[in-house]
């Protein structure tokens, strides 16, 4: 009962609405939850995040507001409705204006083919992964309106090296879940969490205790960080060099939306991980299916988010060059091996030998590939000049 207590509570209060709206009605009811939950989510994570980052550098973090800082979000989003909302003289204020619009729009509608608990999805579409990644490729363009329509050399660098960024990560992202559409034979977000959702012994069948699984799953949570611009790949924002990237003209309101738009990626993009990698909304372990799938797909979402904030407080930021030879050098390459060894398992007889060939298959391409990267530093005689 509890597990589909929001899927009852959705049909009852659908009882009561006529006959005639009853089509508008239902929409309703099921998008609407997705606008209230993750946006109160975001707010909890940026409180999270400051505390956690706090904890990392050994401060406090925020504590002022409420009780132990926990109203610290209220009082950001007062300020940003409150702050005056600057638009530069040469700036196409069309363009300046529809940009945060576009990414906001593009980070809710991903959410539509995500199964956040069972029968708890807003569309079973049968190319769903296909229409997450569709849509989730428009936020190179609101990106680049952002840095065009400022007028401002800083915006327009930092929307370069984003939409740089973002196409050259989305290639290994797009591999990494080939994998695991060729193992589920389904393009469909709800048939490949179906997938997992069964046991042997007291393992899941989740694609991530598999070699090629546990690979696929890195690769594509490293690609996530990168195309959510997270810490080590900020480079779009790289306030030491570029200031603030391409939102540097944007003030107020329209910089909180910029802001909400790349966490509610985030939250999408680990929604995206975890129905992909994780078993989606199933339960880990046999003797506790008993719990409700939606705590366990928001458990599992909350486990990836203090991941993102671990990695940012812990690494620094790459420079330009060491993003896209990563990419480029390392993970496309990998990502295709793991595409291989995914096809490779499919057809291997069961047992210890399948697993062998996928574990030797994947270390060997990641021994190769890794002396692939290495830089060498070559120090070469400094040699003086002095104008004559």
């Amino acid at each position: 009962m509890l597990d589909q207590i929001f899927v009852s509570l959705k049909y009852w209060l659908l009882g009561y609405a006529p006959a005639a709206i009853e089509p508008a009605v239902s929409i309703l009811l099921t998008i609407l939850p997705i606008l209230l939950v993750f946006p109160i989510l975001f707010a909890l994570t940026t409180v999270l995040e400051r505390k956690g980052l706090g904890r990392i550098q050994n401060r406090y973090g925020p504590n002022r507001v409420g009780f132990c800082g926990i109203l610290q979000p209220m009082a950001d989003g007062l300020k940003s409705l409150t702050k005056e909302d600057i638009v530069p003289a040469a700036a196409d204020r069309t363009v300046h204006f529809l940009a945060p619009l576009v990414l906001l729009a593009v980070a809710f509608l991903p959410y539509a083919v995500l199964p956040i608990g069972r029968n708890m999805v807003v569309t079973n579409l049968d190319t769903g992964v296909l229409f997450f990644f569709a849509i989730g490729a428009i936020s190179e363009l609101s990106v680049f309106m952002a840095g065009w329509s400022s007028r401002n050399k800083y915006s327009l660098l930092g929307a370069m090296r984003a939409v740089a960024q973002m196409i050259s990560y989305e290639v290994p992202l797009l591999l990494s879940s080939i994998a695991v559409i060729m193992a589920a034979g389904s393009l469909s977000t709800v048939e490949i969490v179906e997938k997992q959702a069964g046991f042997t012994g007291i393992f899941p069948h989740w694609y991530v205790l598999t070699p090629w699984g546990f690979v696929g799953f890195i690769l594509f949570m490293i690609a996530a960080t990168a195309e959510t611009n997270r810490s080590p790949f900020d480079l779009p924002e790289g306030e030491s060099e570029i200031i603030a990237g391409y939102y540097i003209e944007y003030s107020g309101f329209k910089f909180a939306l910029f802001f909400l738009g790349e966490y509610l990626g985030m939250f999408a993009i680990s929604g995206l991980g975890i129905t992909l990698f994780l078993g989606g909304w199933s339960a880990p372990l046999p003797f506790l299916t008993w719990v409700p799938s939606w705590i366990w797909f928001f458990s599992k979402l909350l486990g990836l988010i203090i991941g993102f904030i671990w990695v940012r407080g812990t690494l620094p930021r790459l420079r330009m060059d060491q993003l896209m030879n990563f990419a480029w050098k390392f993970m496309l390459p990998m990502a295709l091996v793991v595409v291989v060894s995914a096809g490779a398992w499919r057809f291997l007889p069961q047992g210890v030998t399948r697993w062998l060939v996928s574990i030797v298959f994947l270390a060997l391409a990641y021994l190769l590939l890794a002396r692939g990267v290495e830089t060498r530093n070559k120090i070469a005689k400094r040699t003086y000049r002095f104008a004559e």
